[in-house]
């Protein structure tokens, strides 16, 4: 039975000409969708309607491939909800294709798809209509929607984490076994509130031990990241820049590029990669060149080698350096060559090819590699710290950057929190503290600088020792959160907290739009959640806490 025949007649055709429309897509996903409420036309991503409506449709070949116990789903899972994550994948073409790998695997299964193997490109992105989020807010109201939406954004931050920690070759069973659960629980056509909530709060139990996977495939790989000082700037040479956040992609090219004359950059979240042990031996990876992802656009475009983009946080690239734009993995863009399987002669190639800096700057430098291994090392100088009243209180400030909005929150508070306060950061949100927290403490620097958003099971297990330490929970330490999100993967790390029982978090620039006011009420109830405010307002309400 071919799709057209599944769907009602008016719905095939509605959703066909809203299609031809561009007006079909409908995403709230990242916290920059357009007017806070929904992107309805085209991504503020820059996500076409097509690529949306396929992802979305990926989704629910995702849900099918779980509910009839494919072989081999817990890789493609992976892929494919890593595949659907902001700024990931903008290539209908791929996007097709991961739909057709998964139908082979519901046939090899014998299980239901919820398209026929022969379906056209059109019949899917038809079909997808019928479960786009707007259907089933009408179907189901805006609270089951949107609390389905949290669990399938959680399990797409999980789903990113798990492929990286696969890549270096570490799995959980009990990671596989959750996210093949949550999505058979996701298939269902009525959950309830209650239902939804429990889920919720279960992936953030398997979040967490899928954070901690990550941790060990990244430390037992590479070794535990040390305190790492990092040149920002250049020096002359050819050169490849590399964003994104995967590291066994960055080890790769370190290696094929050894004795070449290259010399490799780190951009955005692949900061951190310089504290490694097993990257920081080779004397190639120079430093670190631009700032956060959004800011690519220019960066890109004056970087003057090959550039490599290994996961998400990829902008629509201008033409001006298209031919010398790498993607790799499930990164992917129309016009933008791929490469396969770690193989970057072609990268390689283009950068000797180029001219790459022909004089030198130095722009500083930042310490890197304060990961768990390395803040319990020295923890029983931060303890005695905290006890002679050196340090009064520590704040986390970390998570995502973004393009627009009030992400300058984050470094209006980090210049201006009392002297005697360390900062802890991760994430691409770094940037906005970086060069805000001078000086030192006891012998430590005031900013601590934890890793990528990939490395947040370093600041849960420094805050659970430091509770164990003095003898309290981790809400009685003298400890604030203040977190800003983009896409999913701030999800998955805000889920694996609530799973801890973590109070008081403070989260900005906005809320999410999935999150509804019953379902917020609910979440200020149990874990008073809050959003930013003013940053004078919060410091002295974080001043005042017990």
């Amino acid at each position: 039975m071919n799709v057209k025949a599944r769907l009602s007649p008016l719905l095939y055709a509605l959703a066909l000409d809203n299609h031809h429309k561009g007006t079909i897509m409908f995403c709230y996903q990242c916290e920059q969708t357009a007017r806070g409420t929904g992107c309805a036309t085209v991504g503020t991503c820059g996500k076409s309607p097509e690529v949306s409506d396929l992802q979305d449709m990926l989704i629910q070949v995702a849900l099918a491939v779980a509910s009839c116990g494919a072989k081999g789903a817990a890789a493609f899972l992976e892929e494919a909800l890593f595949t659907t994550v902001t700024n990931v994948n903008f290539d209908p073409a791929s996007v097709e294709a991961a739909i057709r790998r998964g139908v082979a695997l519901i046939a090899d299964a014998g299980g239901a798809s919820p398209i026929p193997a022969t379906a056209s490109r059109e019949d899917m992105l038809a079909t997808a209509a019928a479960q786009a989020i707007s259907a089933r807010q009408q179907r189901l109201g805006p609270d089951v929607t949107g609390l389905q939406e949290l669990l399938t954004y959680g399990l797409k931050g999980m789903a990113a984490y798990a492929h990286h920690a696969r890549v270096l070759g570490y799995t959980s069973e009990a990671v596989d076994g959750f996210m093949a659960e949550a999505l058979t629980f996701l298939a269902r056509p009525a959950p309830s509130v209650d239902e939804l909530f429990t889920m919720n709060m279960r992936c953030g139990e398997a979040s967490l031990k899928t954070l901690e996977l990550l941790d060990g495939a990244n430390t037992g790989r590479l070794g535990h990241p040390t305190p790492t000082s990092v040149p920002f700037g250049h020096r002359p040479g050819k050169a490849i820049l590399v964003s994104g956040h995967d590291l066994c992609d960055l080890e790769r090219l370190l290696q094929m590029t050894e004795g070449k004359g290259i010399d490799i950059y780190t951009h955005g979240e692949m900061l951190p990669a310089h504290g490694y042990p097993g990257l920081k031996k080779y004397p190639h990876l120079y430093g670190h060149y631009g700032d956060a992802w959004q800011h690519q656009l220019t960066e890109f475009e004056a970087f003057p080698g090959a550039i490599l983009m290994t996961t998400n946080c990829l902008m629509p690239p201008r033409d001006s350096y298209k031919g010398r734009l790498f993607t790799t993995g499930l990164v992917a863009h129309p016009g933008i060559e791929h490469v396969e399987n770690g193989l970057f002669e072609q990268v390689i190639a283009t950068a000797l090819a180029l001219p790459g800096f022909t004089d030198s700057e130095d722009l500083g430098q930042h310490t890197v590699g304060f990961g768990h291994n390395a803040v319990l090392g020295v923890a029983d100088t931060v303890i005695d710290a905290v006890k002679s009243g050196a340090i009064k209180r520590f704040v986390l400030i970390g998570g995502c950057n973004g393009a627009v909005g009030d992400f300058d929150y984050y470094a209006r508070l980090s210049s201006s929190l009392p002297q005697d306060w360390v900062v802890l950061t991760l994430g691409c949100g770094k940037f906005q503290v970086l060069g805000n927290v001078p000086g030192t403490i006891g012998g430590l620097p005031r900013l601590l600088d934890m890793g990528q958003c990939n490395d947040s099971y370093s600041a849960i297990k420094v805050a659970g020792a430091l509770a164990e330490a003095f003898g309290v929970g981790v809400n009685d330490l003298p400890l604030n959160l203040v977190l800003s999100w983009f896409e999913q993967k701030a999800v998955t790390v805000l889920l694996a907290l609530l799973h801890l029982g973590v109070r008081n978090i403070r989260i900005g620039p906005r809320l999410p739009a999935f999150i509804t006011p019953a379902v917020l009420s609910v979440l200020v109830e149990k874990f008073n959640v809050m959003p930013i405010g003013n940053v004078e307002e919060d410091i002295a309400a974080m001043s005042s806490a017990a």
